[in-house]
């Protein structure tokens, strides 16, 4: 009897502690917000908001009246206040557990982020998965309103597209919320987040029309990396610059380069492997940084008169691509050194090998950084020449 007491007691006492879902929210109450944006206003910060239409998008067909998104602006003191406005024109709660894209404009990227960044990070409904960019050029406002054909949800596009291009195309970046906030707090490097333009006509892009189009009248294409230092954007890294980035960092899964034949013309390599080792030394009292990267290649495409099958050929295939893959290296460490803005983590490796030299360094960290040797060694292999040896162009004519 007395066990039987104590088990109701349990019973009684989980009941209050799995009480259900207190914070439950009815989805017919809540307006599903994909992307984000933050701009400024005067003394103030515009928040736009890309809201999914529910007709639009869940059922098979949509009614084709209406655009599959919203978007909604407020402006506020804070970036959280100018949201709980947007609940003056939204019938529902905006809800942004499921973001998938935060978009900076670039006025306020160079003005500084940490104070719209700090009310991101404290939102408790807001999860870290999503990607951050940098509207180049424009506003984050105007970015959010363009429709996109493909992918109905314009967020959903760029998410995709930052995650497809990162993995086939090395220039861009996919950096989360924790990330990039760990690299904002961390006094000695700096951060970077992929750049996005409009292409064509914006105000086009707003309209309906640009969904029924073969060749949509405005489109939203990814383009460089935007350099940080502290919280502010100083710099654009153009293609090459931003290659040479990820390169350096080790980022490069999968890409497409070309190269200038001995004897004119041009041949395309596809990356297939890439390995990078960064080591900090002390030499002379002074620091240094070495940089070892592998890289493997297949011949994709010929468009020049060589011979592939001769191992000779293939050698100096390989030290033409190490001198660019070198030159384009050097490249974004010139950049980056110009703007005293140490994107790589240098100083980590300095204070990895030789941390009491680090203690005394890191104080006046961005000076030695712009005054600081680094080796690059580039060791490139090309393995396969394609399902045919030779060029076409190099077969006899009969």
């Amino acid at each position: 009897m007395k066990r039987l007491g104590c088990m109701s007691c349990i019973l009684i006492l989980l009941g209050f502690v799995l009480s259900g879902c207190w914070d439950r929210h009815e989805l017919n109450d809540l307006a599903i917000t994909v992307g984000i944006g933050f701009d400024t206003s005067g003394k103030q910060y515009l928040v736009t908001a890309q809201i999914v239409n529910p007709s639009e998008v869940a059922a098979k067909k949509g009614s084709g009246y209406s655009t599959p998104i919203t978007t909604l602006s407020a402006t506020g003191v804070s970036t959280l206040e100018a949201v709980r406005k947007l609940t003056t024109m939204a019938p529902r709660k905006i809800f942004a557990s499921h973001l998938r894209i935060l978009v900076i404009g670039e006025d306020l990227a160079r003005q500084g982020i940490n104070k719209v960044m700090d009310g991101v990070s404290r939102d408790h409904e807001v999860r870290s998965d999503f990607y951050i960019i940098v509207a180049k050029g424009t506003t984050a406002s105007k970015v959010l309103k363009v429709l996109t054909p493909i992918e109905r949800i314009p967020a959903n596009k760029m998410f995709k597209t930052l995650e497809t291009s990162e993995k086939s195309w090395s220039p861009t970046v996919s950096v989360q919320l924790d990330r990039f906030l760990t690299n904002l707090g961390d006094p000695t490097r700096e951060a970077v987040l992929t750049g996005l333009v409009i292409k064509g006509y914006s105000k086009k892009g707003e309209s309906r029309t640009n969904l029924n189009e073969t060749s949509p009248s405005s489109i939203l294409e990814y383009s460089g990396l935007a350099l940080f230092k502290q919280d502010k954007l100083v710099d654009w890294l153009n293609e090459d610059e931003s290659k040479g980035y990820n390169y350096i960092m080790g980022n490069v899964k999968s890409t497409m380069g070309h190269l200038t034949c001995p004897e004119g013309g041009t041949l395309t390599l596809e990356i297939i492997r890439e390995k990078t080792k960064m080591k900090g030394k002390i030499v002379n009292g002074k620091p240094e940084i070495n940089i070892h990267v592998f890289v493997e290649e297949n011949v994709s495409e010929v468009q020049c008169h060589i011979n592939l099958l001769d191992p000779q050929t293939i050698s100096e295939l390989e030290g033409i691509a190490k001198a660019n893959l070198t030159k384009v290296m050097y490249a974004v460490i010139q950049k980056a050194k110009e703007n005293k803005a140490d994107i790589f983590g240098f100083g980590e490796a300095i204070e990895d090998e030789a941390p009491k030299t680090w203690t005394r360094l890191k104080s006046d960290w961005e000076n030695e950084f712009a005054k600081l040797k680094v080796n690059i060694d580039v060791n490139i292999q090309i393995r396969r020449l394609g399902t045919i040896n030779n060029s076409l162009i190099e077969r006899p004519e009969e």
